[in-house]
């Protein structure tokens, strides 16, 4: 894997307000947070619901304009005024799959008409030949087939929508795919097969993705490295393999420990961990990034690290 970042996030801040005067309440959805993506690599972004993740990835694909912080994709700084040409620069090289693939595909649009879309807005076909030819191929690569390319949404299952919504995301052949909660709207029975799919076309493609769940184990199946995410701050951030076997953070430990194993005599003793954030006494200092670990960051306050590091 090369180390080129496809994405850059810098100290990007994302606050929403809401009410008026004495009950204007600003709720921080995403709170000075950076990470890159590089090439070829699939970064994970898991927390609880609220904390952030689907903001984060919502505001990257400028769906969100960021209250505050840099966004670049290829180098390129896409987080400020952007010309028509630039617009369409980033919505061919970021595309994003939606958690709800009934809500996200338009009911009144034919399955050839959602795909191609992407195709005609960014000029990637000559001619209606070249169109459909595409888009035949595109749904034999997710598992569907020609046939399909003539029916409406509402003749699929869950799971083939998400199927066809994955189509319309890679169609334009983009240098990042968000892919935000893909399975948790699915039967659990239908999980399985849209990941296996995923992770086949990661490696057949060479996707670049940010992964955003909130069910660690998929993640881990899944991801290359990860951010945990709560409460709009990135509290760690490590490979894979390391966050699982050496958990720093409590909030991440707390994670783990709420991962159900199937077997019995585990689950029977199991121990949770309750994370508790009134243990951090942030008046006095002021907690940061910090590498603890080769490639693993940590959030915290100087006296946090120096304790965590006895531990190590």
């Amino acid at each position: 894997m090369s180390k080129q970042p496809v994405l850059e996030v810098k100290n990007l801040k994302q606050y929403f307000t809401s009410g008026y005067g004495k009950n204007k309440v600003v709720v921080k959805a995403v709170d000075d947070i950076s990470f890159n993506i590089y090439k070829g690599e699939t970064f994970g972004l898991v927390g609880e619901s609220g904390c952030g993740k689907t903001t984060t990835g919502r505001t990257i694909i400028r769906l969100y304009e960021p209250t505050d912080g840099e966004v670049y994709f290829n180098g390129k700084l896409i987080s400020g005024k952007l010309s028509k040409e630039e617009k369409r620069e980033v919505t061919r090289g970021i595309q994003m799959i939606f958690q709800d693939p009934i809500a996200s595909l338009n009911p009144r649009m034919t399955v050839k008409e959602i795909i191609g879309e992407g195709l005609k807005i960014n000029k990637l076909c000559d001619s209606e030949e070249h169109m459909m030819e595409l888009i035949y191929n595109i749904l034999e690569t997710v598992g569907l087939t020609r046939e399909h390319a003539t029916r409406y949404p509402h003749e699929f299952s869950g799971g083939q929508r998400q199927r066809i919504g994955i189509a319309r995301a890679l169609i334009t052949n983009p240098d990042l795919v968000i892919a935000d909660e893909p399975i948790s709207a699915l039967d659990v029975s239908i999980q399985a097969q849209v990941l296996n799919l995923l992770n086949k076309l990661k490696e057949q493609l060479g996707l670049t993705v940010l992964f955003i769940a909130h069910d660690l184990s998929v993640v881990k199946y899944f991801s290359d490295r990860i951010g945990v995410m709560y409460r709009g701050k990135i509290l760690e951030l490590a490979d894979a393999d390391e966050l699982y076997k050496y958990p720093i953070h409590p909030y991440t430990k707390s994670l783990l420990s709420a991962i159900p194993l199937p077997d019995p005599n585990y689950e029977r003793y199991r121990k949770r961990i309750y994370y508790d954030p009134s243990i951090h006494n942030y008046d006095v200092e002021e907690p940061k990034l910090v590498e603890i670990r080769p490639g693993h960051f940590i959030y915290a306050s100087e006296s946090e690290i120096s304790e965590y590091k006895k531990n190590l």
